[in-house]
């Protein structure tokens, strides 16, 4: 998958317009195929899945059914609105994106609108006495039956969409969500088991100075999407060692460092580099793994403020926490360093370790929740158990973030027994250890 077409993947994943567009299509498809069908029924037939009033009777229920699905598309849009304001205030600015990706709630916009749709299309179909040539008008009966039954899904749509809502602003699943869309990252980035690997290799850059600097000239953002692929050939090609310098997550303002190359740098091609980085307003999930552990930490910050004041909420962020670590210190992280086919270094590509998702998960936590015994218990409880199932060269950054909460606990409990109870490691972070 190339950069660009994983950027347009990504904004339609998190655009709220696509399903809804999908049923308006679907809807005029649809309607046309129904009336299609009825234009070949003998419209003097009486079956159960026929409309058997007139003209004037079809228009009033097609009006109706088009009117009413306007005020359901009107409540969702509320509802929605009121959900992302509510989220965001409560909880974080970042964790908006997983309800602007709800497809539940985008194909409930979606009925509607589609339902209002075909209820326009086949209204046209409906002729008068004297706009028809024979007697009695023209309704046609199939389509009209149709739009009373979508009008019925549409009742039990709006049912099922109160209920999607009213659990989706729950704290709990929103970080389910979370910790699934980073799950999902995490084994598309971090796909193999650590096997018998000893320490991992670190980033080292030539001491000599580099031959070219190739600066950013697009507008400023975040660094999304990185082809190493397509990196890794164009130094090959050059015959040149390429450095990418900014990491995964990164802001690149605009003339900012983007490549060092170190090496004869006139057969390389400088536009093909740029295209295989791309560069978005935000941060995604679609490579950056890290940014899902960002945003469960900022709902335990957010948590953990004097204005909220949840340590349970918190509590349940360590937990998504504990299983992305657990799944995490098993995996083999890529190298930032790559070689082609002859064993020559070629690219060198900055990347979070093991101790960086660490401190990302830890550090802010233990400071913001220092004076909560729940939270205190609970990050020890998942030291204690990484500590237990770590391979040796991981184990160095859990024991210093161990040795850094009993500095924490010292310093924020004097009395000797609220320190001892804070010291005793807790799944739950309270009751019985």
């Amino acid at each position: 998958m190339t950069p660009r077409f994983a950027r347009l993947t990504e904004r339609l994943n998190m655009s709220y317009w696509l399903v809804p567009a999908l049923c308006v299509v679907g809807a005029i498809g649809f309607s046309y195929l129904a009336q299609a069908i009825d234009s070949r029924l003998e419209q003097t037939e009486h079956a159960w899945y026929l409309f058997r009033g007139g003209p004037e009777g079809a228009r009033s229920v097609l009006t109706a059914v088009a009117s009413s699905m306007m005020t359901f598309a009107g409540l969702v849009f509320s509802v929605t609105i009121l959900v992302l304001q509510q989220a965001s205030n409560q909880f974080s600015p970042r964790v908006m994106r997983t309800f602007l990706g709800d497809r539940r709630s985008q194909l409930a916009l979606g009925i509607f609108v589609g339902t209002f749709v075909y209820a326009l299309l086949t209204l046209r179909g409906v002729r008068g006495a004297t706009e028809w040539r024979g007697n009695e008008g023209y309704v046609p009966s199939l389509s009209v039956w149709l739009a009373v039954v979508l009008a019925l899904l549409c009742v039990a749509t709006f049912i099922y969409f109160i209920h999607h809502v009213a659990q989706s602003i729950r704290a709990v699943v929103i970080l389910e969500r979370i910790r699934q869309e980073t799950c999902r990252t995490l084994e598309r980035m971090y796909p193999e088991g650590i096997g018998q690997d000893a320490e991992e290799e670190r980033l080292e850059r030539p001491a000599a100075p580099a031959s070219l600097l190739v600066p950013h000239d697009g507008p400023s953002g975040v660094l999304v999407v990185i082809d190493e692929s397509r990196l890794l050939a164009c130094a090959r090609e050059a015959d040149v060692l390429l450095a990418l310098l900014p990491m995964m997550g990164d802001f690149i303002p605009h003339g900012g460092p983007l490549f060092e190359v170190w090496g004869d740098a006139a057969k390389l091609d400088v536009k093909a580099l740029t295209e295989a980085v791309v560069v978005g307003p935000e941060r995604t999930l679609q490579q950056d793994t890290a940014f899902g552990f960002r945003q469960l930490v900022d709902v335990a910050e957010r948590a953990l403020s004097p204005g909220i004041n949840d340590p349970t909420t918190a509590v349940q962020v360590i937990d998504q926490l504990h299983d992305l670590l657990r799944r995490m210190v098993h995996r083999r992280f890529p190298a930032p360093s790559r070689k082609d086919e002859e064993g020559a270094l070629r690219l060198l590509c900055p990347r979070p370790d093991w101790s960086a998702y660490l401190r990302l998960a830890i550090d802010e936590l233990r400071q913001y929740g220092e004076r909560s015994v729940q939270v205190v218990r609970r990050l020890r409880f998942l030291l204690e158990d990484l500590l237990r199932v770590a391979p040796p060269f991981r184990r160095a950054e859990l024991e210093r973030q161990l040795s850094l909460l009993d500095a924490s606990i010292e310093r924020t409990f004097p009395d000797a027994r609220e320190a001892a109870m804070a010291r005793r490691a807790s799944p739950q972070g309270s009751g019985p250890s």
